[in-house]
């Protein structure tokens, strides 16, 4: 490899990047392209992994039969990451209303009680 090889590839990176953009690209904004890059490639890297622990976990519950609704619960979130993240949240938000609600009733019933010994 000539010292003027890794010097043209940078050219034909750039020239690639200014037929992209339709210009050519100043040192900050190619800096700023290869900071947005790198925090893609990082966040698909964390997903990935986050995918394949989840994946073993599966597995583990799977293997488990008291642990199966986990992994039927893994496994549609797997499929369907973001439909079952809405699911459980709109579950979390009902279950706060039942819970006021139940908690409403309580505190109703308890003040009837001491009304009606009072």
């Amino acid at each position: 490899m000539s010292p003027l090889e890794p010097r043209l590839l940078q050219l034909e990176r750039d020239l690639e990047l200014a037929l992209e953009h339709g210009r050519w690209l100043s040192d900050e904004e190619r800096a700023e392209l290869q900071r947005l890059q790198r925090e893609r490639e990082l966040a698909l890297d964390q997903e990935r992994r986050q995918r394949r622990k989840l994946l073993v976990l599966l597995v583990v519950s799977l293997l488990l039969p008291p642990l199966w609704p986990l992994a039927l619960a893994l496994t549609l979130y797997l499929l369907f990451p973001a439909t079952v993240a809405r699911l459980a949240l709109a579950a979390g938000v009902g279950a706060l209303v039942l819970v006021s609600l139940f908690a409403a009733l309580v505190l109703a019933l308890v003040v009837a009680l001491l009304m009606a010994i009072f």
